[in-house]
């Protein structure tokens, strides 16, 4: 096979305690799944099932460090979630089955240029310009699953230059990994490598050039990330 320009380097995110790397294939995001911040953003989470967007590959920035504040936007939010990461793939998944594909978790970060969302929410178009740019969604260390068990409880939570503005608990999603996996492999054939941002507690907010974020699941690597100016080249 003759490419006519050189293909881009696939993007891996490092294991926890060892030297492998995952890499990294479709990502794919859980919306609302926190009653808290369902409410927070104006939805009932007794009404709708599960709904989900993506980001690009590209958008994962492995370890977080020195990210770069976006263009386009003078109102970026942090999102503190749960990040699954598939080793098997698979459609049409059975809850009861659906945690067989789950490799390893990490922290991740879905950073949201909240303005462009709104703006498109109102105008009744896609939104994927607001979730979907370049280093979007920092991801820390992959702890696997062989080492974890199912995570489904343990404490969530970020904090912006020290001080804490999300805090919350895995058992408190609505839907959890297994009833996401599910969900999801009804509407996509999913493979070894997908990952899956699992929701946000609620507290989310802006951020600014300059901030810190921390943010922690019980269990898991932290993941630490400084805005700085951008944009990504």
């Amino acid at each position: 096979m003759r490419f006519v320009l050189p293909p881009l380097p696939r993007t891996a995110i490092p294991v926890s305690g060892t030297d492998g790397f995952f890499p990294v294939g479709r990502v794919f995001c859980v919306g609302r799944n926190y009653a808290d911040h369902a409410r927070e953003m104006g939805g009932d989470p007794h009404k709708e099932p599960p709904f989900f967007f993506s980001k690009p590959g590209d958008a994962v920035v492995p370890l977080g460090g020195a990210v770069p504040y976006p263009q386009a936007t003078s109102n970026l939010h942090h999102e503190v979630e749960l990040v699954v990461a598939l080793g098997g793939g698979g459609h049409d998944i059975g809850p009861d089955k659906a945690l067989d594909l789950v490799w390893g978790y990490a922290v991740g970060i879905d950073l949201t240029r909240r303005d462009l969302q709104d703006s498109a929410k109102k105008a009744g178009r896609p939104w994927d310009m607001a979730k979907g740019f370049e280093a979007s969604g920092p991801v820390g260390p992959i702890t696997p699953a062989a080492t974890t068990g199912a995570l489904t409880s343990g404490a969530i939570t970020l904090a912006v230059n020290g001080v804490p503005r999300q805090t919350g608990d895995l058992k408190d999603m609505i839907w959890p990994v297994s009833a996401i996996i599910s969900f999801l492999s009804r509407l996509m054939v999913l493979r070894p490598g997908d990952l899956i941002f699992t929701g946000t507690p609620a507290g989310v907010g802006p951020v600014e050039e300059g901030d810190e974020l921390r943010a922690e699941i019980a269990g898991l690597d932290p993941l630490t990330l400084t805005l700085v100016a951008g944009p990504v080249l």
